[in-house]
């Protein structure tokens, strides 16, 4: 195992962090970084915004969810799906580009032009020996998210991440097995062999958390993920992108 694979095979997720910003430097290698990542046809249909005021970090940990690592950390990124700049091309070049651009099939771009360029951002960051923690509580209040980061229409603020020097050990948290995920040639659908293998899995959540809390917890993972799912979150979110003037057909 060589040592990218060795770095990306131990991730955890950081939620305690140091008091110490990151530098400039730092920065600017981790947004380097990012930019690195594949883009669909050289699209680059995302932009990522770096907040270090303390009274922002606040205001965006409040309206995740409280989150206190939103507001105490090295650096806080946002990352946003961005189609504003292709707009401001096709006005340039005197082209009609608004049917594209408000397309579903462009916004699935810009999310995942985004979600590659921030898990470059990730390895680059635990690669310099800093933490990350993604969070998705961005989009509980994306009204009031939008306001405080003043992004244009065209613009969807996705999900942070923040960033820093870690001042915890967590453990490592179990996958699924890989032969649960990965599917070769056609998508297996054996019921019997999903559902042991479902079976093994909770076993070992359930194990893990167990002696992580000393017996104060034991939940499966199946049991954690049809609690989650029957909850109903962010159900405003296909007219928030629609105001947004994202995928609109």
């Amino acid at each position: 195992m060589n040592d990218v694979i060795s770095l990306l095979q131990s991730h955890r997720s950081i939620r305690k962090f140091k008091d110490q910003p990151l530098t400039d430097e730092q920065i600017r290698l981790i947004v380097g970084s990012a930019q690195s990542a594949s883009t669909s046809s050289f699209v680059q249909a995302y932009s990522i915004i770096g907040i270090k005021e303390k009274e922002k970090k606040r205001k965006l940990a409040e309206l995740v969810g409280n989150q206190s690592y939103v507001e105490n950390n090295g650096h806080f990124f946002v990352f946003c799906a961005d189609f504003h700049r292709h707009e401001l091309i096709g006005k340039r070049e005197g082209k009609d580009v608004l049917p594209s651009i408000e397309s579903t099939e462009k916004f699935m771009v810009g999310i995942i032009d985004a979600s590659l360029a921030a898990q470059n951002a990730a390895v680059a960051a635990e690669s310099l020996g800093l933490g990350i923690c993604y969070i998705g509580g961005i989009r509980n209040n994306l009204p009031e998210v939008k306001e405080i980061l003043k992004t244009p229409e065209h613009v969807i603020p996705l999900f942070g991440m923040a960033v820093g020097y870690p001042d915890q050990d967590p453990d490592f948290k179990p996958r699924l097995p890989l032969e649960h995920v990965y599917h070769e040639e056609e998508y297996q659908q054996d019921k019997e062999v999903y559902e042991r293998q479902l079976d093994e899995y909770d076993a070992l959540v359930s194990s893990y958390y167990e002696e992580r809390t000393e017996g104060k917890r034991k939940d499966r993972w199946t049991e954690q993920m049809a609690l989650m799912l029957e909850k109903r979150v962010r159900m405003y979110m296909k007219e928030f992108v629609q105001k947004n003037k994202m995928d609109l057909h």
